[in-house]
């Protein structure tokens, strides 16, 4: 499968030399870089921005004393005054060519930029070579405040930490760094608050701001016994919750580390552009060597060196890859911070565009696009309801199963006589005496076993049902149904919409209530009654065909191999278990079925931007090193060729993060 894999060569995983500090230069498209924009020092900072500054007053004066002020003494000192211009500029960009010279990297967008810049004073081009560097800098300034804006979308998550946990030791409340906190420790929080950790509520009931978590403006109420997660905001009264889980191992931290990881797997066009540049940059540097050579076979002596070393360094600046190296990365990270805007986590850009492709998605039922939260919905007793459920719930109370919860849920501390005997009966259900009587509780197989006669129709009815009989008699049922999520329909109406030909559903519930729920929402095809083992054989049955792209999506634990084996695996991540959010490619954080088809939608805008980016930046190269290799296009030209390029891309780039789905 392909989130098993690492998806990204190993050339790209370090780097490739220490990295000076506070430049805007700080990274190498050669061998050995993994082209992470990490510059060094806050985008803020003055000091980033001082070198270009510099650099640019220095160069508008020269320009100045050239064509307007003429004064002769600066004539004097003009090349001196260039080179300082050039240096705040320039020198981090040379630093950078010995680093990855070092490093045996001798074709890269430093290279090509220094020999430009270099051979254009060599010729006294001095203006056009300070300007070249100059305006090289400020691209990358403007990519570096790119990605920066697109680390802070994706990294607002880290704002929901919570700093401090207030903590019941020895008599009172402290204050404790969260990491510090053990596993059944007690922990206050006060309104307004977020929870520091994961853990079970001990207070009453509390409402709760989930939005950090699951992008869900709605709060959520949360009562004694429940789970609460770090990162929520407590809005209602002062709780206390008894922890379960060390931080490190919290669900938001664990949503962090998925996001802080995604940028590490890469997607294909990514990779596809790191080795074209790889080949597309020595190709370029020996074009431009002949654009200087060949011309002395063919000319003779109306050779001019001079003009030809000008339309080579014009094509090296035109040439350079910087626009195609900075904008891909940045368009598929821009995605992936959309989407976690979106409450929807990709662990890789590869899975981002893999989506684009999706044509099957394979759903579980329970939890998946039903709620999984078991409702009594009717009761039907030939005796006193009241006794009926009184006898009933005594049975159940001791059961842990969501139906028998469901029912003391219903019975709502109605008074409950104490079970004896309670003896479960595998498959079928559970027997015991309540107030001198023998109770039955279970499905219709149990009162086959004891031979108690009963109305046949209700093995007609495809919702669960609990049968009960007392003392040998047949006395009714309680029929019971789970929920289908509000937006369940809706989102298989959407994935047709967006290029899903079919929508299949594996359950282990009864197949009559499955046949049921894919009636209602307009599902392709379903299967009941699956093992955990009858999904996998399902779902390779429907891999087997390899034309086709397989989602899977689910939630529970007995999802993780289904999730494993899919092509993208997507995991129901507010209330789904631990396994199969660690198995899965993506995570939907709301539990909405819907937010599927909005990744689909991310995962196209991201692509189309990228696409955009590519035919924008090999278009205007293209045209301008015809021109340039012709001498039609200055140094002022392939300027724009190469910085306008990369900042008009790195604008498209940012788009996608203010895009509505």
């Amino acid at each position: 499968m392909s989130h098993s894999h690492d998806n990204h060569d190993n050339c790209c995983s370090s780097k490739a030399h220490s990295e000076p500090k506070n430049q805007p230069h700080n990274h190498s498209h050669g061998e050995g870089d993994d082209h992470d924009h990490d510059h060094g020092g806050d985008p803020s900072a003055f000091q980033t921005y001082l070198p270009a500054i510099v650099t640019l007053v220095m160069l508008l004066i020269g320009i100045a004393f050239d064509n307007f002020l003429k004064v002769p003494v600066f004539q004097t000192i003009r090349p001196y005054w260039y080179i300082l211009a050039y240096l705040p500029v320039g020198l981090p960009v040379l630093r950078e060519v010995w680093e990855t010279f070092k490093a045996k990297a001798f074709f890269t967008e430093f290279s090509l930029m220094s020999i430009a810049t270099i051979g254009a004073f060599a010729i006294g081009e001095y203006p056009e070579g300070v300007a070249v560097m100059l305006f090289y800098t400020i691209g990358e300034l403007f990519q570096l405040a790119a990605v920066n804006r697109a680390k802070r979308n994706i990294s607002a998550l880290l704002d929901v930490r919570a700093d401090v946990a207030h903590v019941f030791r020895n008599g009172k409340y402290e204050n404790v760094n969260p990491e510090k906190v053990a596993i059944g420790e007690t922990i206050q929080i006060k309104v307004g608050e977020k929870i520091a950790l994961d853990g079970e509520m001990l207070s009453e009931k509390s409402s709760f701001n989930t939005a950090a978590l699951t992008g869900e403006s709605k709060p959520r109420t949360i009562n004694k016994g429940e789970s609460v997660l770090a990162g929520m905001l407590n809005l209602d009264r002062v709780i206390e919750i008894k922890v379960t889980k060390v931080f490190a191992d919290s669900a938001l931290s664990r949503i962090l580390e998925m996001v802080q990881n995604a940028t590490a797997r890469k997607a294909k066009t990514e990779l596809f552009i790191r080795k074209f540049a790889k080949v597309y940059t020595p190709i370029v540097f020996f074009l431009a060597l002949a654009l200087v050579t060949i011309p002395i076979l063919i000319l003779g002596s109306d050779y001019h060196f001079q003009t030809w070393l000008y339309r080579a360094l014009v094509f090296l600046v035109i040439s350079c890859p910087c626009a195609l190296v900075i904008s891909i990365p940045l368009g598929y990270f821009g995605g992936i911070g959309a989407a976690s805007a979106n409450g929807i986590l990709f662990k890789g850009s590869n899975f981002l565009e893999l989506i684009t492709k999706l044509d099957t998605v394979v759903m579980d039922k329970t939890g998946t696009l039903t709620k999984g939260v078991f409702k009594v919905q009717k009761i039907e007793s030939t005796i006193n309801e009241a006794e009926f459920l009184a006898l009933l719930t005594a049975v159940e109370a001791k059961s842990t199963h969501p139906i028998a919860k469901a029912i003391v849920e219903y019975a709502n501390g109605a008074d409950l006589h104490p079970a004896t005997n309670l003896e479960e009966i595998a498959g079928m259900g559970l027997k015991g005496t309540v107030n001198g009587k023998t109770v039955l509780a279970g499905n219709a197989k149990l009162l086959v076993k004891f031979n108690i006669p009963f109305d046949l129709k209700i093995q007609e009815i495809e919702e669960s049902i609990v049968v009960v009989a007392i003392d040998g008699q047949y006395v009714g049922y309680v029929l019971i149904a789970d929920e289908i999520k509000e937006d369940a329909a809706a989102a298989v109406k959407q994935l047709h919409e967006n290029g899903v030909k079919q929508v299949v559903m594996l359950s282990g519930d009864k197949t009559t209530i499955v046949k049921k729920v894919a009636r209602q929402l307009g599902i392709d095809e379903y299967y009941g009654d699956l093992l955990p083992e009858d999904k996998v054989v399902n779902l390779e049955k429907i891999k087997s065909d390899k034309t086709r792209v397989v989602a899977f999506v689910g939630d529970g634990i007995n999802d993780t191999p289904v999730l494993a084996i899919s092509d993208i695996g997507i995991a129901m991540g507010a209330m789904g278990s631990d396994a199969a959010i660690e198995t899965a490619d993506v995570v939907i954080q709301t539990d909405q079925p819907s937010k599927i088809a909005i990744a689909i939608k991310i995962g196209k805008a991201t692509k189309n931007v990228v696409i955009q980016n590519i035919t924008l930046a090999f278009a205007v190269k293209a045209l301008v090193l015809i021109l340039g290799a012709g001498g039609l296009a200055t140094m002022w030209e392939a300027v724009f060729a190469d910085v306008g390029v990369a900042l008009l891309a790195i604008l498209n780039a940012v788009r996608i993060q203010k895009m509505k789905f």
